[in-house]
């Protein structure tokens, strides 16, 4: 026990050495570098998958994770109809990652005031529509009141076509369908909503869903499509698989990420840059400490010779000087850890650093601590450098002998 203690005790008091004049500047240097790069990536890998899930988010909201729609449906806004009651319903309730299934239907229209004319989408929902998902997109007045016997005649508009339209809460409007004969339906505005997506917010407006069948002349118990919300998003095409095998030839379903494959794609480039902003860091954090373990090495050279002459062996320098460098990473990572989770805390509660939303998306930088990157990260630095620091630290072993130390000093 007393051999196994002996290169912590050596290393703790070599140290505290305050003779080292030379390297105690260094090796605070060093501590700040190795906060500093744990800082950046922590940074980077919060912002990235901060961002992700935000824009992730905004696009389910709007989109729920999977979609079952006819397989004439090919992103025209005009579906074919089929029955709301299938056989499948029963067996996607049951399924524990499904959360939810909310029912849909769209259509093309026309919105027109005094002075502005714009092409819309009109979205229509019902009771089943998840409003736990959506609510955060409504940034001013009340999501649609469905009532049993009548067809509401509220309606959310997005922010941006409220301001190209001139329109406010309470407004009215006239949304006219292009068909044979032409038909048009009155709304008053309840809410308006900002996803921040342009895809969205330059052309859907969500309305009662009985509007649609009425247009269309549908059935009462006919849908354009269903919307089917998961616990995870990770088994998206899991669960994707699962939906068509259970849905049968008929209809098709389809996840998120194939509905809006170029909002996706656009998403997992940010994997490849955070990637190659961590390796450089994790370079210029090598280098750092490496070279503060070259100056500490050589400062304690007639120190290495003494404890040779004592009978410590190669393994044992090795083992001591490789725990002083252990002690300063430690240093580092724990400075640097804080000030991630105070600089990750303080935004996501106050976002005093804001962002664009015209072209981010989002109105500030979204921070994601995840617990399992954390403990990643710290522990991948921490053995990065342990186990580069371990070939100088074995040549310099070597070569160092009790003459070399004498004729060294």
């Amino acid at each position: 026990m007393a051999l196994f203690k002996l290169p912590f005790l050596l290393a703790n008091r070599l140290s505290r050495d305050k003779k080292n004049n030379y390297s105690r500047p260094i090796i605070a240097i060093s501590v700040a570098g190795v906060a500093l790069c744990l800082l950046v990536m922590l940074i980077a890998l919060a912002v990235t998958d901060g961002y992700k899930k935000e824009i992730r988010n905004r696009v389910i909201a709007m989109g729920s994770h999977i979609r079952i729609s006819n397989y004439d449906f090919n992103y025209s806004f005009e579906p074919i109809p089929f029955e709301k009651n299938q056989p499948f319903i029963a067996q996607l309730e049951n399924q524990p990652e499904i959360i939810s299934l909310q029912y849909f239907a769209t259509k093309i229209g026309i919105v027109k005031t005094d002075d502005q004319v714009e092409g819309i989408v009109l979205k229509g929902i019902d009771r089943s529509f998840s409003w736990e998902h959506f609510g955060n997109n409504i940034v001013e007045g009340e999501p649609i009141i469905f009532e049993d016997n009548v067809i509401s005649n509220q309606v959310l508009l997005s922010r941006k076509l409220s301001q190209k339209l001139q329109l406010q809460v309470g407004n009215k409007l006239r949304v006219y369908f292009a068909q044979d004969p032409p038909m048009q339906r009155a709304f008053t505005i309840s809410g308006l909503f900002e996803t921040g997506l342009p895809e969205f917010d330059e052309n859907f407006l969500i309305a009662d869903l009985r509007h649609i069948r009425k247009v269309n002349r549908w059935d009462d118990d006919q849908v354009g499509g269903v919307e089917i919300i998961i616990a995870n998003y990770d088994r998206i095409n899991e669960m994707g698989d699962f939906v068509n095998s259970a849905i049968g030839y008929q209809l098709k379903a389809e996840t998120i990420k194939e509905i809006y494959p170029q909002i996706f794609e656009w998403i997992a480039m940010f994997d490849t840059n955070v990637l190659v902003l961590i390796i450089i860091i994790a370079i210029i954090c090598v280098i750092t400490m490496i070279s503060t373990f070259l100056i500490v090495v050589l400062e304690q050279t007639a120190t290495i010779g003494i404890l040779k002459t004592m009978g410590i062996k190669n393994s044992g320098i090795i083992r001591i000087f490789l725990i002083i460098a252990s002690k300063i990473l430690l240093i580092g990572l724990l400075i640097g850890d804080g000030i991630a989770l105070l600089l990750s805390f303080f935004q996501n509660k106050f976002h005093f650093l804001k962002l664009d939303p015209e072209t981010y998306y989002v109105p500030y930088v979204p921070l994601e601590m995840d617990a399992w990157m954390f403990l990643i990260t710290n522990l991948g630095i921490l053995m990065l450098c342990l186990s580069v620091l371990a070939i100088p630290a074995y040549y310099i072993s070597k070569k160092i002998t009790p003459v070399n130390a004498i004729k060294m000093e």
